[in-house]
C-alpha cells in the first residue's frame, strides 16, 4: 500500500508516504511552487499560525 502509512518499502529503503523526494526531484516545478507545496499552502490556509511565525521572527 501507498500513501498515508508508516511502513518502509523493503525494495527501495524509503517510506511509502515519503512524497518530498519526488517533489524535491521533479523538474516540473518552479521554486516559488516548491516554496507552496511546502509551506506557502498551509500558511494561507491557516492564517494565524503564518501571523504567530512571523511575530516570533520566523
Amino acid at each position: 500500500m501507498i500513501g498515508a502509512v508508516r511502513g518502509v518499502d523493503p525494495l527501495t529503503g524509503h517510506h511509502f508516504d515519503d512524497t518530498r523526494r519526488y517533489v524535491d526531484a521533479t523538474d516540473r516545478l518552479s521554486d516559488e511552487q516548491r516554496a507552496a507545496v511546502y509551506a506557502g499552502n498551509a500558511l494561507r490556509v491557516h492564517p494565524r499560525l503564518a501571523a504567530r511565525l512571523a511575530a516570533s521572527g520566523r
